[in-house]
């Protein structure tokens, strides 16, 4: 009897661990959930810009030039130095006495002041047109700001009011620059005409011509820093106010036709910690071969913006400053959308990976606007599915996962 129970106790361990054998080999094969990173379909605010390098410049750069022949007298100026309308005095030039008294120079001083008065004429109701333009925005911005506080008109209605307001005084002021200019030029053509006239060499100082600044700014380059003897139209410096500014931006000709005039556009990287606000004043109708750094030929378009925030409420940028431009071509602030992430193409649609009863089932989605980061949803999935985030090709339709938060992974 006893024999017969040491048999069954020895066979009953036995059993015992070939069951554990078995059972771990069953385990160690048994199919594991594969762990996946996911998020949730969620709506909110989506932006596709166009994003590129640009550089500043400054809107009207003046260079001054000698109205007649003569020598040039050291200028003293240096870059970066202010200069203020009609005070600062720039150059001084002592008239040759040989041209003062030559007809042909005569004839080309005639000739630059009809030149200069022509000019005078054209910019003057181009600075009338952009007062009437400047007052009818900030009319309508008034407006806007009053129906506004009544909830009459939406947030992104009184934004783009604000926005035309701040161009419409960018342009006019402008204008303003270029009308100053003329008038400058005007003047001095008609000064330099005086000198070369004999009749008035007695009541004239005709060792001494002064040439003051037509504009307040600042001094960008001095192009004849030494006295040198010089002819009529030699340029002597560079002039431009630092405080308009625009921002050149050079795009793909393909991304250049979806922007037009107006759009709105944002400034990043320029070295400071916030968004500068800017507007698409004009896309050149031109192209131009650059190439690229992979050493790809590419037909850019040049894109100029203009910069929203006064002057007195942005950093002190300067002339061809770097900075990051993104031209916002579509915007819409209640999307359905999920990350660009959880996208992969299947044949030629989009499709994903959603999560159901911790399987993985795909689904063939439609896609519509789309940035770096998200894309919109417009038919397959709805707010709060759980889709599977960069999906391996472990992944395929069916499989057991398990969930694994983004921070986690």
């Amino acid at each position: 009897m006893k024999q017969y129970l040491r048999i069954a106790i020895r066979a009953l361990l036995y059993l015992v661990v070939l069951g554990a054998v078995g059972g771990g080999l069953i385990w160690s094969f048994w199919p594991q959930p594969l762990p996946v990173e996911w998020t949730t379909v969620q709506r909110g605010p989506l932006h596709v810009t166009v994003d590129e390098d640009g550089k500043t410049r400054i809107r009207q750069r003046y260079v001054v030039s000698s109205p007649l022949a003569g020598t040039l007298q050291r200028i003293e100026l240096e870059a970066g130095d202010m200069v203020r309308r009609g005070d600062t005095p720039l150059a001084t030039i002592q008239p040759n006495e040989p041209d003062i008294l030559d007809a042909r120079t005569l004839a080309q001083a005639e000739a630059r002041v009809r030149a200069a008065q022509a000019v005078w004429n054209r910019v003057e109701p181009a600075v009338e047109r952009a007062r009437i333009e400047w007052e009818h925005a900030e009319t309508q911005w008034t407006r806007f700001r009053k129906l506004a506080a009544d909830a009459s008109v939406s947030a992104q209605q009184l934004d783009e009011a604000e926005m035309i307001y701040r161009a419409r005084e960018q342009d006019l002021r402008s204008a303003r620059l270029a009308r100053d200019i003329a008038r400058f030029e005007w003047d001095l053509a008609k000064a330099a005409l005086a000198r070369a006239m004999p009749d008035k060499l007695d009541s004239l100082d005709a060792q001494r011509f002064d040439i003051y600044s037509p504009i307040d700014g600042q001094v960008l380059r001095v192009l004849e820093k030494s006295q040198t003897v010089v002819a009529p139209g030699t340029p002597l410096m560079e002039l431009g106010d630092v405080n308009d500014l625009e921002i050149e931006v050079d795009v793909l000709s393909a991304d250049a036709v979806k922007i037009e005039p107006g759009t709105r556009a944002l400034l990043e990287r320029w070295g400071g910690d916030r968004l500068l606000a800017a507007v698409v004043r004009r896309v050149e109708p031109a192209a131009f071969t650059k190439i690229s750094a992979l050493g790809v030929e590419e037909q850019r378009v040049n894109v100029i913006l203009d910069l929203l925030d006064p002057p007195e409420q942005r950093p002190p940028l300067g002339d061809a400053f770097r900075v990051e431009a993104r031209i916002v071509i579509w915007e819409d602030q209640d999307v359905l959308q999920v990350p660009t992430g959880a996208l992969f193409r299947l044949g030629d649609h989009w499709a994903v990976f959603l999560i159901e009863d911790h399987r993985a089932v795909l689904r063939r989605v439609e896609v519509g606007q789309r940035n770096r980061l998200s894309a919109q949803i417009l038919s397959g999935l709805q707010e709060d599915d759980r889709v599977i985030m960069y999906p391996s090709d472990q992944v395929s339709d069916g499989v057991s996962v398990a969930l694994q938060n983004l921070a986690d992974g």
